[in-house]
């Protein structure tokens, strides 16, 4: 039950930060945007929420909203960068593994397809969407995207995520009915950045 318990709390934005305070809320930045297991963990909504408490509940994120999003900024950078090197090191046989409940060859098709659209812009679009996020720079390193290129759309892309969605957070967070609709904030954010990959499954399909 206590792992159930702890695996509940990963997925509920409000409750890993007020949990496990700034340490947490880091590693799970990291590991949701660089570690091939992350993109189930909540990521807009985290980054949106870690904002609202910063201003509302200062006593759980004691950093003022400047650290926090360059905490947040700097966490998501290096995960971006393992996901990077491990794309490298594994290469195109990564789309010859076998499907499992984490890991799904769609995701990374799906991702190709951003990539094809996109180019190396996919890591910053890719930032606002569930799966490209976590997909993007893992595929950057199977294509051998050079490094400092990706660094480059890597950083951009970071610091643009986390600004606008940390920093709406934190200046939304003193509104009342932003509070007492907390539930419903995640529930949209959600939505909205899934429509994008439902679209592009569903036109697949039809193909």
């Amino acid at each position: 039950m206590e792992i159930w318990e702890f695996f509940k709390r990963l997925l509920d934005p409000e409750s890993i930060i007020e949990y496990g305070g700034l340490a947490l809320l880091l590693i799970v930045m990291f590991a949701e945007t660089g570690l091939l297991v992350g993109f189930f963990l909540p990521g807009d909504s985290l980054v949106f929420i870690a904002g609202m408490i910063c201003v509302s509940k200062p006593h759980v994120l004691d950093v003022n909203i400047w650290m926090l999003l360059s905490l947040m900024s700097v966490a998501a950078i290096l995960g971006n960068i393992v996901g990077y090197w491990f794309g490298h090191k594994i290469g195109p046989p990564l789309f010859e593994r076998k499907d499992s409940i984490i890991f799904k060859k769609e995701y990374l098709r799906l991702t190709n397809k951003f990539y094809e659209r996109n180019g190396g812009k996919t890591l910053i679009i890719g930032r606002f969407l569930p799966i490209i996020r976590t997909f993007a720079p893992i595929l950057a390193g199977v294509l051998k995207m050079e490094f400092k290129k990706f660094l480059v759309y890597n950083i951009i892309g970071a610091i643009a995520w986390i600004g606008l969605l940390g920093g709406a957070g934190y200046y939304l967070g003193t509104n009342k009915w932003i509070q007492q609709n907390i539930g419903l904030i995640v529930i949209a954010l959600i939505v909205i950045t899934l429509i994008p990959i439902f679209t592009s499954l569903r036109k697949k399909k039809v193909k």
